[in-house]
């Protein structure tokens, strides 16, 4: 497998931010994700849920609801704002007022005609959707108390709005009230303690479902505004309810609860007496995968979706709806964004951490000695903390491989600043004539020798911009000869200073040569997003990870997969490493074994021998204790092309250095937990 001298980084604290709202869009099969910090992420369900767009947050922009319109994706939040993105530039796209306050909550019709929303000031406001912007159109009767949760009835005819003790049931022609449900606070309970109603599910046969304060999660007649049935779900707050609804709209037969003891409980709508056509609601399945609250939860086709204060997205199959055991079919947590928050400078021993409001810069140890653990020369150093001007978070950054320039882009402005290290002494000047065209960028990137500066614009474009002592220098744009306009989510330079590949949310990957400025090629579209790629420094190929764990390598000189990318594709890869449910996150090569493609995930580094053999599934996958055993002669017949490591514990990211030494930075779950703040005390058996 090779030895290295690895630096183990764990003075990076990123902390993940809560999940906030959830929504999913079954036509694209698409989840989208709101954070407490305001960002918004979409994920791809049918491609391993890979993490294909994410949209930054702002200071002070708290999001309570998502809601899809067709595919077009709004938020709203508790600064009185309704918004809609654009999803293709991964950006806001424009924010409207509502003019009521605080908003709670936000729910769209299936007709994808109208949006309302709950306000502080205890209206339901409706606003037309039309082709390129929402327009107000109505404000529902003004109630007393602010509206927390709101559900359309399938029709469009009639709105479900849950608020403080009670439900309202109004009539969208008139706008009128037509019935009032008063929720029970629960037996023993404070008369001055109000009962929540934290969310609404109205049914197409008119049965209304609540979830609240009280714990219960209750059944309502909206014909005779009467209480069916009630549910006792825990002693706790039943924050947030999700109704799953099958292709026919008739078949509405599955709810979901998020609970703030960290559980989720199924409602399925069956027959409790077989051969018998009557059916009711009968809590069917309890699950326990947060330790906080969960504050948003989705029942997708196959799997319920949560997600709450933990800020683990969790994704538990239900295995009634799945025909096949496969990696689909297992339980997926996902803790960290599918992209790098760390840039290192290889050649000057920097590493530059992504906070959402600003930058570190630190440089690594140094230690002396041999053996698996080495004695310490010099601790890591802290040299510089760079906050973000304004309210908006940073969408990406990077530190050049010499470590003398730094760059980030939030949604509206680029930065670039020069380095100056003297001994301990650390200055930054920022370059403060930037050309036009660096208004904001979605990817950045610096050639091998820092010459260059790479960013990633609209519509797939890629613009160069040559660095001196002076300043930096527009030198021109590239343009893809598709036309896509979906924007790149990874930049890939060549060691030679020679090929610049880029990756778009289309599956797009393309090539450009940056001597003549041109695009030379584009490599043959396929299923799966790419992940991670990397060009090998002495052959010009292209290394690429899929989030489906397949891989393949195009030579770029030859416009066509290698002879080993083939027979990769011919035999296939091994069942165990398929089966893993994280992304590839970076691609790496060694010059001392150019044979060699280091990998890694969130959960172990890899390295592949493309001199040896590819594995079977009748083959050892994780075989290096077993060829540790083995005499040395015997060791070549039983080796393969995969060397798996998994010493290290949630990584963000690993490099190889100049030096030859490896960073791997770690982010421990524990450490994250440590940090969260403390969950609701429960009782346990025996304690």
């Amino acid at each position: 497998m090779g030895e290295f001298k690895v630096h183990r980084v764990r003075f990076f604290d990123y902390m993940p931010s809560g999940i906030r709202a959830l929504a999913f869009n079954r036509d694209i099969e698409r989840i989208a994700v709101a954070r407490m910090d305001g960002s918004v992420e979409v994920f791809h369900c049918s491609d391993r849920f890979f993490q294909e767009k994410i949209i930054p947050g702002r200071e002070q922009c708290g999001i309570e609801g998502l809601s899809w319109v067709g595919e077009r994706l709004f938020s709203a939040g508790l600064n009185g704002g309704i918004t809609e993105y654009d999803l293709t530039n991964q950006k806001v796209k424009y924010t409207v007022d509502a003019y009521g306050g605080p908003i709670w909550t936000i729910a769209g019709n299936q007709q994808g005609t109208h949006l309302a929303v709950g306000c502080e000031d205890g209206t339901v406001k409706l606003f037309e959707v039309n082709e390129d912007k929402i327009q107000f159109e109505r404000n529902l009767d003004r109630q007393k108390s602010r509206i927390i949760s709101l559900s359309w009835h399938p029709s469009g005819s009639k709105i479900a709005a849950g608020m403080m003790d009670m439900i309202q049931i109004f009539n969208v022609e008139t706008g009128h009230s037509v019935h009032r449900l008063l929720a029970d606070r629960g037996v023993g309970t404070s008369r001055s303690k109000e009962c929540v109603v934290w969310s609404v599910v109205y049914l197409s046969d008119g049965t209304i479902i609540s979830g609240d304060s009280v714990g219960m999660v209750k059944l309502w007649d909206d014909q005779t505004g009467t209480l069916i049935k009630s549910h006792n779900v825990t002693k706790c707050d039943v924050i947030t309810s999700y109704l799953i609804v099958p292709l026919e709209w008739q078949n509405e037969d599955s709810l979901v609860a998020g609970t703030s003891e960290g559980t989720v409980v199924q409602f399925q709508f069956i027959s409790m007496v077989l051969g018998k056509d009557d059916k009711e609601w009968v809590r069917t399945r309890t699950f326990k995968n947060h330790t906080h609250d969960i504050r948003a939860v989705a029942e997708i086709t196959t799997a319920v979706v949560s997600g709450g204060m933990d800020a683990q997205l969790v994704v538990r199959p239900l295995l009634d709806k799945v025909e096949v055991r496969s990696a689909a079919s297992a339980l997926r947590k996902i803790h960290f964004p599918h992209r790098r928050l760390v840039s290192c400078a290889r050649k000057s021993g920097l590493m530059l951490f992504q906070y959402p409001g600003h930058l570190e810069l630190w440089r690594l140890g140094e230690s002396e000695g041999k053996g698996s653990s080495l004695f310490v020369k010099r601790n890591p150093e802290k040299l510089l903390h760079l906050k973000v001007k304004g309210e908006d978070h940073i969408r990406c950054s990077a530190v050049s491989p010499c470590g003398e320039w730094i760059v980030y882009s939030t949604a509206s402005s680029l930065r670039l600043y020069r380095l100056h290290c003297d001994n301990n002494n650390v200055s930054i000047t920022k370059i403060s004539k930037l050309p036009m065209v660096l208004s904001s960028a979605n990817q950045l990137c610096f050639s091998s020798d820092s010459s260059h500066l790479f960013s990633a614009s609209t519509q797939s474009s890629v613009h160069l911009v040559s660095l001196s002592q002076s300043g930096c220098k527009f030198v021109g744009t590239l343009k893809p000869k598709s036309g896509s306009h979906q924007a790149i989510h990874l930049l890939a330079a060549s060691e030679d200073g020679k090929w610049l590949a880029s990756a778009n949310s289309d599956h797009e990957v393309h090539i450009y040569n940056l001597q003549t400025r041109k695009a030379h090629c584009t490599v043959p579209v396929y299923s799966s997003a790419v992940t991670a790629m990397g060009i090998h420094p002495t052959t010009n190929c292209l290394f690429m990870m899929y989030a489906d764990q397949q891989m393949c390598e195009y030579s770029i000189e030859q416009k066509q997969y290698t002879d080993w990318s083939r027979m990769v594709q011919r035999k296939g890869l091994h069942r165990f490493w398929m089966e893993r449910d994280t992304p590839c996150l970076n691609v790496m090569f060694n010059p001392q074994h150019p044979s060699h493609v280091i990998l890694h995930d969130t959960y172990m580094l890899c390295i592949i021998d493309q001199s040896l053999p590819l594995p079977d599934d009748k083959t050892q996958f994780y075989n290096q204790l077993t060829l540790k055993s083995l005499p040395e002669e015997q060791r070549k017949s039983h080796s393969h092309a995969f060397k798996v490591c998994k010493t290290f514990k949630d990584i963000l990211c690993v490099e190889l250095m100049s030096d030859q030494s490896l960073v791997v930075v770690e982010r421990p779950l524990e450490d994250v937990a440590s940090q969260l703040p403390a969950p609701i005390k429960q009782k346990k058996f025996a304690t």
